[in-house]
């Protein structure tokens, strides 16, 4: 599936979390998106996440301990991922590229045409 598409369906799920969840998720991943902006290559960005703790910056923040944070963590991301996988079980794409071209004419050769759907019943 498109990366573009794959950012906005997680982004959807995250907004649907409870507040508490989101809280921390989005902390976390704020802090590392940072760092990430920061760094010109992974190495750099590894250093950076060493240096710069964000997990524990986390942690902090919340008043948890370190483990609890990263437990926490895991299960909002485990969670996430399973939404992920739910949505795209249910994803439909339909190709209009004929139907388009017709309706245009010969102007639209170059061009391919998808609609593309998500059953937001199977999502919950």
């Amino acid at each position: 599936m498109n990366e573009h598409l794959m950012e906005i369906v997680a982004r959807d799920i995250v907004e649907g979390l409870p507040k508490e969840k989101r809280d921390i998720y989005q902390y976390v991943v704020d802090l590392e998106d940072e760092l990430a902006s920061r760094s010109e290559t992974s190495e750099e960005f590894m250093a950076l996440l060493v240096k710069h703790a964000p997990h524990q910056q986390a942690a902090s923040h919340f008043n948890m301990s370190f483990g609890e944070l990263m437990k926490r963590m895991r299960d909002i991301e485990q969670e996430i991922n399973t939404k992920i996988d739910q949505k795209l079980k249910h994803a439909t794409w339909i190709d209009y590229t004929d139907t388009i071209r017709s309706m245009k004419g010969s102007g639209a050769i170059n061009t391919s045409y998808f609609f593309f759907s998500m059953d937001h019943a199977y999502t919950k």
